[in-house]
C-alpha cells in the first residue's frame, strides 16, 4: 500500500486540477485532516508541504492552506494572450475553434514533448481574429494528465491560452520565437499567400516537472510584432567595467 502522505497528496491534487476546489478556496484544516485519514499531524504536515513545493497550495500563518493563484509569467520577455494583448491595444478580438480533438501521443511526438507515447491529449487549432482581420492561428496541444479539467471544457467562453492562465498553476515557461514561411494551410486561414513570411512563436509551460501545454501560434509578419522593455539588473550593473 501506498504511504498515507501519498494518498493526502493524490486526493487534494486530483481536486485541485479537476476544479472541484478553485484558487483561493481553504484547504481542510490540518486536525480535520487528521481525523479523515486517521494519521499522524506529521503525516498531513508532510504532504501539504509536497504540495506547497508542487505550486497547488500555499500555507498562510495563523490562517491555513489554500489553493494557489496561477503563476503569472516571469520570464525576461513578458507575452501575453494574444486576446489581452489585442484589448490592450485597443484592438476588437474574437476566436473560433477550428479543430477541438481528443487523442494519444504517437512515439514520436511524445519523445519531442518528452511524454509517454499513449498519454492522453486535446489538440486544439484556433484562429484568432483582430479588427475583423484573420491574425494568428494557434496549434496547440494540452496534456489532459495535468489538465485533466480541459477533457470537456468547449473555450467558446476563452482562447486555450486565457483559460489555462486562469486555471492551471504553472512553474516554468519556455518561448521560442522564429521567422517561418506561410504553408499552404496556414495561408489559407490567414487569407495570405503561401510563402509569405510569418512570426512563429513556439511556447511549453510546465507544473514542475510535468507539461501543460505545448502550443506554436504563427502570425502574418505584417500583423504582428512581439516588443518589449528590458532593464539590466542590479547585479549586471556592478559587474560593469
Amino acid at each position: 500500500m501506498e504511504p498515507i502522505y501519498i494518498r493526502i497528496f493524490k486526493d487534494i491534487e486530483a481536486k485541485i486540477l479537476s476544479g472541484d476546489w478553485r484558487p483561493g478556496d481553504r484547504i481542510p484544516r490540518e486536525h480535520d485532516l487528521v481525523g479523515d485519514y486517521g494519521c499522524s499531524r506529521m503525516t498531513v504536515s508532510k504532504a501539504l508541504t509536497a504540495l506547497v513545493e508542487r505550486g497547488l497550495v500555499v500555507r498562510k500563518r495563523k490562517t491555513g492552506s489554500f489553493v494557489a493563484a496561477p503563476q503569472i509569467n516571469r520570464t525576461v520577455m513578458d507575452i501575453q494572450d494574444i486576446g489581452t494583448a489585442a484589448t490592450l491595444a485597443g484592438y476588437e478580438h474574437r476566436h473560433e475553434i477550428l479543430t477541438r480533438k481528443i487523442e494519444s501521443l504517437g512515439p514520436v511526438e511524445a519523445a519531442q514533448l518528452n511524454s509517454t507515447p499513449g498519454a492522453e491529449i486535446l489538440r486544439i487549432h484556433c484562429l484568432h481574429i483582430v479588427d475583423g482581420k484573420p491574425t494568428a492561428v494557434e496549434r496547440r496541444i494540452i496534456l489532459l494528465d495535468t489538465v485533466p479539467l480541459a477533457r470537456t471544457e468547449s473555450f467558446i467562453g476563452a482562447p486555450p491560452a486565457k483559460w489555462l492562465l486562469s486555471q492551471v498553476p504553472w512553474s516554468k515557461a519556455k518561448h521560442v520565437i522564429r521567422a517561418v514561411s506561410a504553408d499552404a494551410v496556414t495561408a489559407r486561414i490567414l487569407k495570405i499567400d503561401r510563402g509569405d513570411p510569418c512570426l512563429n512563436l513556439i511556447r511549453q509551460t510546465w507544473q514542475n516537472d510535468r507539461m501543460v501545454t505545448y502550443v506554436e501560434i504563427t502570425h502574418p509578419g505584417d500583423r504582428f510584432q512581439f516588443a518589449g522593455i528590458f532593464h539590466p539588473t542590479e547585479s549586471a550593473l556592478r559587474q560593469q567595467p
